[in-house]
């Protein structure tokens, strides 16, 4: 199962590796562990660009397919998957250095369309971001890997933007950009912020996303801008 993902927005640490368990080899790293269940044991192999993991039958030495098969859902595979996640959650949290893509796309919607985040929605950490005749052209939102088709119930940053429904089909690369999560797929996509390897594309996706939700090109939101002086001028 590919867990590649972790490297788009986080940077490893590769002399934390053998710490962790891991051995040097000649393609990488490599990492075998057995699983709780302990007929299983996983292998991890990780370099600069990739990150893998592999689930055996103990007895036989075979690849256990059903755990890169995404379609299957028993509690038995779930359950493995679940140990698997959570060791390279371990793994990231130990031997990555992660950049907070999230603060940085605020600071930049703030700066460049002088946008304050509102949040419509009572205990919820959702934030839209209107344009001046009120509709949206941000949501940042808290989603499941899994509500966007990747394997883990971890929550993450993510952002729905509109687009262009012609571009949308090449936009879309199930990686970074995916249809859209609960907005129409026809005109929005949602971006997997802590995916983003390209913050220019994030930037220039969001400003064409602005355009289309009806604000003109290179127009500031005037009443925004002042309500952004004036958090600024009170810290």
């Amino acid at each position: 199962m590919d867990f590649s993902y972790i490297l788009s927005s986080a940077v490893p640490r590769f002399e934390t590796f053998s710490t962790f368990g891991f051995t040097k080899t000649e393609d990488g790293y490599v990492y075998r562990k057995n699983l709780l269940s302990s007929d299983f044991y996983v292998i991890i192999h990780a370099d600069a660009n990739s990150i893998n993991a592999e689930v055996f039958d103990s007895a036989t030495g075979e690849k256990y397919v059903l755990f890169d098969m995404p379609n299957v859902n028993g509690s038995f595979v779930a359950s493995i998957r679940s140990e698997v996640q959570d060791l390279i959650s371990s793994f990231r949290e130990k031997c990555f250095i992660s950049e907070d893509i999230t603060k940085k796309y605020l600071d930049f919607l703030e700066k460049e369309f002088g946008c304050l985040p509102e949040y419509p929605w009572k205990d919820d950490q959702s934030c839209v971001f209107r344009c001046t005749n009120n509709k949206w052209f941000a949501l940042i939102m808290k989603v499941k890997y899994s509500q966007l088709g990747i394997q883990g119930d971890d929550f993450v940053d993510a952002v729905n933007l509109k687009a262009d429904c012609r571009k949308i089909p090449e936009l879309i690369d199930r990686k970074t950009v995916f249809p859209a999560w609960h907005m129409n797929k026809k005109y929005w996509i949602t971006v997997l912020l802590s995916a983003v390897t390209d913050f220019e594309l994030l930037c220039r996706l969001t400003g064409e996303s602005r355009e289309l939700a009806g604000e003109g090109k290179n127009t500031l939101d005037t009443k925004n801008k002042r309500l952004l002086e004036i958090k600024q001028d009170t810290i």
